[in-house]
């Protein structure tokens, strides 16, 4: 019987789980649980010909786990009888010292729970989708792969804050990076894609979802990304703010009397796309937007905006870009986004095919003109697939 592995990806509003044959690439199974503790939660699992769906709330994480173990129950997918090797925990922080794939033990679900103030959306969640987990297939190991692993060695310059040097040593202060799963995985993919070594090209990553990132990418290493200390750097995001002056989080605190949790639960929760234009759901900001909601528009001109800064000053940091792919929901469906980050870049080197790029395919492909010196990529991400990797070089 072919190893499987059992991925879960505890996220800030969702939870992805996959049975994934390390060696073949191919998944068995697929669900999601999404909207966790909104009014209308939404439970999908695929197995084989087989769809199972659920549409009642899911109050909380730890009710969203169990539910998923309740469909692969309904289903038939009988976890006992998959030839399952190990579960693979997506962990969005690991600090300075938690960056190689780990198995799990008690003191390393200490460390991640420590680790929750530098990630709040995302390491409580993974806590209790590994303590369910492991309650539920004690007899199996269980291992962390972590979101920050990719960047663990950007270049000084760029993982360092200008902040006095002893309190950031004192407090492991420094750009960690996330997403890093995916950006490893895609930029892996656009070489192979290419037929170029990975070593001869210089790529930026956009992983555009819920949660956005970006990433300069020389050689197969990674030489900046826009997340920093925690996940909220950088781009604007779902229902984070990416970038802001830190004299906004003293002004709030100063003078509108807002406590620190009141601050982070706003940056992390009612800022980015939401905080502006209500809605983190693209396709319904697009709607919005045709019909003339102001709101709306100035949301995506923002989400936009700060978007084409990070391509521009990714590309003055590498100086020459073979590749620059999206992924990640907005990034891999989303064509008026794509065309809007790119638009006008043509003396740079950079220019889309309007029909390439409104294309609805699925799979990995080019969406640059054929004159662009820059290729320009959709390639979906499958960090599914690279954690069941991971897992089983561990084990």
């Amino acid at each position: 019987m072919s190893r499987t592995v059992l991925v879960l990806n505890s996220g800030s509003s969702s939870v992805k789980f996959q049975l994934v044959q390390p060696d073949s690439g191919v998944s068995l199974a697929d669900g999601t649980i999404e909207r966790i503790g909104e009014d209308a939660s939404a439970a999908r699992l695929v197995v084989g010909d087989r769809e199972v769906t659920r549409d009642n709330r899911v109050p909380d994480h730890e009710a969203a786990l169990r539910l998923a173990f309740d469909l692969f129950d309904e289903a038939g997918a009988e976890l006992g009888s998959v030839g399952l090797v190990a579960v693979g925990h997506r962990v969005v922080h690991g600090g300075p010292d938690l960056y190689q794939p780990t198995v799990i033990d008690d003191a390393v679900v200490r460390r991640i729970e420590e680790l929750a103030p530098m990630a709040p959306l995302h390491n409580p969640p993974a806590v209790l989708g590994i303590a369910v987990a492991r309650k539920v297939l004690p007899d199996l190991p269980h291992v962390a792969v972590f979101d920050t692993a990719f960047f663990h060695d950007l270049p000084p310059a760029a993982a360092t804050y200008a902040i006095d040097r002893d309190l950031a040593g004192q407090w492991h202060i420094r750009r960690y990076g996330f997403h890093g799963t995916s950006h490893q995985y895609v930029s892996e993919q656009a070489a192979a894609y290419l037929g170029a070594p990975l070593e001869s090209l210089s790529q930026i990553v956009l992983h555009l979802g819920n949660g956005a990132s970006a990433s300069a990418i020389l050689g197969g290493r990674p030489v900046d990304t826009s997340m920093g200390l925690t996940p909220m750097e950088g781009l604007v995001m779902g229902t984070r703010s990416g970038d802001i002056d830190p004299g906004v989080l003293v002004y709030l605190w100063r003078t509108a009397d807002m406590g620190v949790e009141e601050i982070e639960t706003m940056l992390n929760k009612r800022a980015g796309v939401r905080g502006l234009g209500g809605e983190i759901d693209f396709r319904v900001l697009h709607q919005r937007i045709a019909g003339g909601d102001e709101e709306a528009r100035l949301a995506y001109d923002v989400y936009i905006h700060r978007l084409r800064k990070y391509i521009g000053a990714y590309l003055a940091l590498l100086g020459t870009t073979d590749v620059i792919t999206f992924t990640a929901g907005v990034g891999e469906n989303d064509a008026s986004v794509r065309r809007d980050a790119l638009s006008g870049l043509a003396p740079l080197g950079i220019e889309l095919d309007e029909h390439l790029n409104d294309s609805p395919a699925k799979t990995a492909r080019r969406i640059s003109a054929d004159a662009s010196p820059t290729t320009v990529l959709v390639v979906p991400t499958n960090e599914e697939l690279a954690i069941a990797r991971a897992c089983v070089q561990v084990i």
